[in-house]
């Protein structure tokens, strides 16, 4: 059987949230990748409404829990670019996706608006898999 629902763990990575009119970045909750073997950060893009706005994508990775330690990981331990990760206003209603596998045990995600001064809706969530120990949690924790 093909079982993905107990063996990936999901994490809130950006809230949704009331549409956003300005350049402030988002970033993301710090997900703890202790006891599971792949991390993987879903973007969800609503409504965007201005016309030249690009949004880029900051990854980062630590072993503080607070990522007081954070550091821009190496391209060699994304899967996916940041580039890919990123979008501009074309990108409305749109899936983006970057994946983790580097040596550090905390990760944080910052979007990272330019131009912005029409409604951007965006949230985000942290998708654990290969767990040590299954079944996962559920509700996820």
């Amino acid at each position: 059987m093909r079982d993905l629902h107990n063996n990936i763990a999901v994490k809130r990575g950006i809230s949704p949230v009331a549409a956003t009119v300005d350049n402030t970045p988002w970033v993301s909750q710090i997900v703890d990748t202790q006891g599971f073997g792949s991390c993987e950060f879903i973007l969800l893009t609503g409504t965007l409404t201005d016309a030249d706005a690009t949004f880029v994508v900051l990854v980062e990775d630590g072993n503080a829990a607070n990522l007081s330690d954070a550091s821009a990981v190496a391209d060699a331990y994304l899967l996916g670019t940041e580039l890919q990760a990123g979008f501009d206003f074309s990108h409305a209603n749109a899936c983006r996706k970057i994946g983790y596998v580097g040596p550090k045990r905390y990760v944080r995600l910052t979007v990272t608006p330019a131009n912005n001064t029409g409604n951007v809706f965006l949230a985000g969530a942290w998708l654990l898999g290969y767990p040590q120990s299954v079944p996962t949690a559920n509700p996820p924790a």
